[in-house]
């Protein structure tokens, strides 16, 4: 396997950018000497003729200009990595705060892919409910949170649409039980709008649990002892969705992004992260529903 010399193909790109070797060579600081044996060395490299010396200017063979769009891509490539490695913009600490019920199946992979491309940059997450990291970024405690709301406050970005279902045992009948018993979080988003539902559909329930614990919940939902409201898609493995239209429709809810603009190159990569994955998510859920 041979392998393309990086300076020659920087020297490639500036004499096809300038349009001769002499200004190439004023760009890159090199003599016109140097530029040219670069360029010498890559046609010998590849066997190939890469400029047409026969008239008075220099223009590229059509091996050339084949060339040249890979040139430039491994030009610019080579720049990029060097700068996110090296450069202190692409350095220090980003906390995203994310509701511990939508940290699954997108925050594993955002993660992930930061660590491979920006390894200089250290992503701490914290999970908590969507009031508690508004307040949290309010203050400048963290720089990037996800919510999920009903509507999408000021400053924020809907990334994805979602049903909120109801969620029992898998096989169990605790959603059949009157009252219908209904284990929430003190501090749970979903409880006001499950409440909210109950009552407007003269629906007769009670709390099985009211704990600060979600793992509580999880337990008491699982053990089929009642139901809980999960956004569609985000419930835990051992939790199964109640058939839809059996339990008053409990609406939708928008996963929302609030971001800060206090150091946007750091803070930009995970945004469009963020964006990519909930579109991704987005685009399979609805392949799903049909």
């Amino acid at each position: 396997m041979r392998n393309l010399d990086l300076t020659s193909l920087r020297s490639f790109v500036a004499v096809a950018d300038a349009g001769g070797v002499t200004r190439a060579a004023g760009f890159l600081n090199l003599t016109q000497s140097a530029v040219s044996m670069q360029i010498k060395r890559l046609e010998e490299t590849l066997g190939l003729s890469l400029l047409d010396r026969s008239g008075r200017g220099v223009a590229l063979t059509q091996a050339g200009e084949q060339l040249l769009t890979y040139a430039r891509q491994m030009v610019e490539l080579n720049d990029d990595i060097y700068a996110r490695l090296t450069m202190q913009d692409w350095e220090g600490e980003i906390i995203l705060g994310v509701p511990h019920d939508i940290v699954y199946p997108v925050i594993p992979r955002v993660m992930r892919r930061m660590q491979r491309d920006f390894p200089r940059v250290r992503l701490q997450l914290v999970s908590s409910y969507t009031a508690d990291l508004k307040q949290q970024f309010s203050k400048g405690a963290v720089d990037v949170i996800l919510t999920t709301e009903a509507e999408t406050g000021d400053g924020g970005e809907a990334l994805h649409e979602v049903p909120l279902r109801w969620y029992g045992a898998p096989g169990g009948s605790a959603w059949k039980s009157r009252p219908l018993r209904i284990a929430l979080s003190r501090r749970c988003g979903f409880r006001p709008v499950a409440a909210a539902m109950m009552q407007e559909s003269r629906t007769e329930w009670e709390l099985a649990v009211d704990s600060e614990s979600d793992r509580t919940i999880e337990v008491t939902v699982s053990a089929d002892l009642a139901v809980t409201p999960v956004l569609e898609g985000h419930a835990p493995a051992h939790l199964e969705m109640v058939p839809p239209g059996v339990l008053p429709d409990l609406g939708m809810q928008k996963i929302c992004l609030y971001a800060t603009t206090a150091r946007p190159r750091i803070v930009t990569p995970l945004i469009d992260m963020l964006r990519a994955e909930f579109r991704a998510l987005g685009g399979r859920t609805e392949i799903a529903a049909e």
